[in-house]
């Protein structure tokens, strides 16, 4: 990190002497080019030499406690230590995030699918209490949280749902949730108090935009039913649900929950780009997967990431064995804990690529 730094303040310095000739003073395009240049990395400049202060003056300042100094002296030395290092720490920090490269979709709203996996109703129900979990989560960071389309089972679980996260940072956030999750409880349905272990599949879609995803009008099949409710039963006597297929892909999406013929067309039709913008970036990443024989990105979504042990009241997460002792809160949607410690591994491993 620190030589990638010195680096940019090495180039910050040249696009100095470069504006100070009087050959591309005279040039206003070249000039407007380089001070947008310097621009851009002004601000990581200046926190990297502040860094670089604030990293000189606590060696001073170890150097003088090491010398000797009086008791009062030595008090008033250990405070202004231990500022200077919690002040070097943030500012380790602040400079791996600026230098780490960054996700082009972090900012965007998402699209989650959540779907009952083995274990039948239980399953189910373990997918409404993902469900609950992510709502109550995003409740709390002030996202808005919106169904698209669910499938109820017979005792109030999911056997599907999709839902819309819109607020800044959703995907940056949720990405990590992607993957299959386990639960291992006694279920409702079980008369002899048996644990058992069912799991839901939670996918993770950054909205696309029009621009990002091109789809031809002609290769679509839009569909128009009357909205179904549990039981199969109609819920509206005018057809309003919608369905939308994607002819080259087979790929489907379909919104009901409005009573809008309108507004459900303009959701599946977010849902559809969201799923078509996955497809093509899990391609991609396939092909990187075969170039570093390795998977890469793609390869968390079809493994047990994460455990729900109701016995034990713990959580463990599997990709940076981490384990937690506090399971209702985190099914309450206290997920910050467990996602920073996700984010801090992926920042990471975005630093080592860089």
């Amino acid at each position: 990190m620190l030589e990638k730094l010195e680096s940019v303040e090495k180039r910050y310095e040249e696009l100095n002497q470069l504006m100070a000739q009087p050959e591309v003073a005279a040039d206003f395009e070249r000039l407007q080019s380089l001070a947008k240049e310097q621009a851009g990395i002004s601000e990581l400049v200046a926190k990297y030499r502040e860094y670089k202060r604030t990293s000189q003056t606590l060696e001073e300042t170890r150097a003088m406690l090491e010398k000797g100094v009086d008791d009062e002296m030595a008090a008033l030395v250990k405070e202004e230590l231990e500022s200077l290092e919690a002040r070097l720490e943030s500012l380790t920090r602040e400079l791996e995030e600026a230098i780490a490269p960054r996700d082009a979709y972090g900012e965007k709203d998402v699209i989650v699918e959540i779907r009952a996996g083995a274990g039948g109703e239980e399953a189910a129900l373990f997918a409404a209490d993902l469900f609950r979990m992510y709502t109550r989560y995003a409740e709390a960071r002030g996202w808005q949280v919106d169904v698209v389309d669910s499938n109820q089972s017979g005792i109030g679980g999911f056997k599907e749902i999709i839902f819309e996260v819109k607020g800044k940072g959703a995907y940056g956030r949720l990405k990590y949730e992607r993957g299959v999750h386990r639960v291992q409880r006694v279920p409702v349905t079980e008369a002899g108090g048996r644990i058992h272990t069912s799991t839901a599949t939670v996918a993770v879609l950054p909205e696309a935009e029009e621009v990002e995803v091109e789809i031809n009008p002609h290769d679509l099949r839009v569909d128009i039913f009357r909205s179904g409710g549990h039981g199969g039963q109609s819920v509206n006597k005018v057809a309003t649900a919608v369905r939308i297929i994607h002819l080259p892909t087979g790929i489907t999406a379909s919104c009901q929950d409005e009573r809008s013929q309108l507004r459900n067309k303009n959701r599946a039709m977010a849902v559809l780009r969201a799923r078509l913008l996955d497809r093509e970036q899990r391609r991609h990443f396939e092909e990187i997967a075969r170039e570093r024989r390795s998977q890469v990105g793609s390869g968390e979504r079809s493994e047990k990431i994460r455990t729900y042990n109701f016995p034990q009241g713990r959580v463990s997460d599997h990709r940076i064995g981490l384990t937690l002792h506090n399971l209702e809160s985190i099914l309450g949607g206290e997920l910050d804990t467990l996602i920073s410690a996700l984010a801090s591994r992926d920042q990471a491993k975005r630093l080592e690529e860089a």
